[in-house]
């Protein structure tokens, strides 16, 4: 028992560390991803940790893609390129509690429900880093007027589709884990994998960003005027805009990725019956 739990250690330490050196985590981020990951691989198996490192590494990738063309946009998002513990744990600590539930008691529901949490965080992390390139300005989620790029609650064409793509390659890896684990719900085929990843993904994208159009804590910037997430900008500090005062941007990726695992539940449940 304890040799699994130095393997997981030892890979999640590999993994953090590497995304640690490249800045893609700052030190607590990387000792959350540490002690995340252990528990993903001794928990889980090849399914979960797998799922995990799949959403970690695309995700990673694309914040460091034409990152040149983000870095202004950035100054107005409360999660970076860097992530610390609270991001971390935002994307990864409600999957990690499913995980414990399945290892205490097993059952194909908590299986459901990891797709729809996992493919919700990949969506939102896919559509703010590919759809922030998109030249057309986005659209509020509650509107649909034009706002600026970087607007919490913003969507578009290329960020929707960013996030389905997102969702489906969950869903898509999660069918092949599935089976090389050697404990898959057979009564999933690979096309209802994919409506879990996409639909839980995609639903989940949109959850948050209502919520970040509506009840995310958001400042004005007393320098630009514009509108952040984050309580400084411009070097200076921003005034409480609207928003409820307790609803962070993590609080929002962990409310959101709850609703997309309940979307991937109901409909693993109905496909899977």
């Amino acid at each position: 028992m304890l040799a699994h739990w130095l393997i997981g250690a030892a890979g999640a330490f590999i993994v953090a560390g590497a995304a640690y050196w490249r800045r893609s985590l700052s030190l607590s981020g990387m000792a959350s991803a540490i002690l995340m990951g252990t528990i993903y691989y001794r928990a889980g198996d090849l399914f979960w940790f797998g799922i995990l490192l799949t959403f970690f590494i695309t995700s990673t990738a694309l914040s460091k893609w034409k990152a040149e063309g983000k870095q202004e946009l950035e100054k107005s998002y409360a999660k970076t390129g860097r992530r610390d513990a609270g991001q971390v744990f935002a994307n990864g600590g409600l999957g990690m509690l499913v995980c414990l539930g399945n290892f205490v008691l097993p059952s194909p529901l908590w299986v459901y429900a990891f797709v729809g949490i996992m493919a919700t965080v990949t969506a939102d992390t896919w559509a703010t880093e590919l759809g922030g390139l998109s030249r057309k300005p986005p659209r509020s989620v509650l509107t649909g007027k034009r706002v600026p790029r970087g607007t919490s609650g913003g969507v578009s064409l290329a960020g929707s589709a960013a996030a389905l793509a997102g969702g489906l390659l969950i869903g898509a890896f999660a069918w092949l884990f599935l089976r090389i684990s050697g404990h898959a719900p057979h009564s999933l085929s690979l096309p209802v994998q994919l409506l879990l990843g996409g639909a839980g993904g995609l639903a989940g994208a949109y959850a948050d960003s209502i919520m970040g159009a509506s009840v995310q804590r958001m400042y004005r910037c007393a320098v630009c005027g514009k509108v952040v997430e984050v309580s400084h900008h411009c070097g200076q500090p921003a005034a409480r805009h609207r928003g409820l005062s307790w609803m962070s941007n993590d609080a929002v990726n962990l409310i959101s990725s709850a609703a997309g695992g309940l979307v991937s539940l109901g409909l693993g449940s109905v496909f899977g019956s």
